[in-house]
């Protein structure tokens, strides 16, 4: 017959061998608790160092981008105090000639006024339209892949310089005018409205573009709901809704 053995037996340590297990692992706590303390007395300008360096630099950016605003205004002040020594606020204020390079000099800024104001209506005409079309197009009828496409097309062109666009109205679309009218000038304000509101299509489609993606799309579904369709929910519902928010 088999012997039929008891539970084992508990493993004992005996009391040398605990002793060399607390005499082995003592040097090596001693030595974790002197890393400690000189962590502890490490100086504090080794850890602050690089935050102190990072705060230096963004400070003199901050400075950097202040004086240069400082010094813009402070040149504008002093050039239009010597400006205003030669020619009277009066005469600024209500002449209507601007004639600085002529022989006979006029300073009269209500040309100017006129001439930015009838450029920026002209370019309101051009680019409302246009950019709240194409707006219209992206956010409810183009597919995702045309979207995709198309958005950053018009973000890039949001990035042209103002100068390109002066050359291409001067050197393309104020011959093209001359060719239909001889009576338009060389430098109207025809072709710059044209072209200012070209340049700021891109804007105008990209920010309505935004506008109407951003309306709740439970609007839209219950206007489909009772039975409008996509152009009805885009002019009734998309519009209005982006208008006045």
């Amino acid at each position: 017959m088999g012997e039929v053995c008891g539970p084992f037996p508990q493993a004992t340590t005996a009391p040398e061998e605990r002793e060399t297990n607390l005499a082995r692992d003592e040097p090596i706590g001693q030595q974790a608790a002197a890393a400690d303390l000189r962590r502890s007395f490490r100086p504090k300008w080794r850890k602050l160092l690089p935050e102190r360096i990072a705060r230096t630099i963004l400070l003199l950016c901050s400075g950097v981008s202040i004086l240069t605003t400082a010094g813009i205004v402070l040149v504008l002040v002093f050039e239009a105090f010597q400006f205003f020594r030669e020619v009277s606020v009066l005469e600024f204020v209500t002449g209507t000639k601007w004639t600085p390079l002529f022989a006979s000099k006029q300073f009269g800024v209500l040309a100017l006024v006129a001439g930015t104001t009838l450029v920026a209506i002209g370019a309101m005409v051009v680019a409302l339209p246009l950019g709240l079309l194409s707006a219209i197009y992206l956010s409810e009828y183009a597919p995702d892949p045309i979207r995709r496409t198309v958005k950053p097309i018009l973000e890039i062109l949001a990035g042209i310089p103002t100068v390109v666009y002066g050359y291409f109205a001067l050197l393309f679309v104020t011959p093209l005018l001359r060719g239909i009218s001889e009576d338009i000038a060389v430098f109207n304000g025809l072709s710059a409205s044209i072209v200012m509101g070209i340049m700021i299509l891109p804007m105008v489609s990209s920010l309505s573009e935004d506008a109407m993606r951003a309306v709740p799309r439970a609007l839209r579904e219950g206007a489909y709901a009772l039975g409008a369709t996509k152009l009805e929910v885009s002019t009734g519902v998309v519009i209005p809704v982006e208008t006045s928010s």
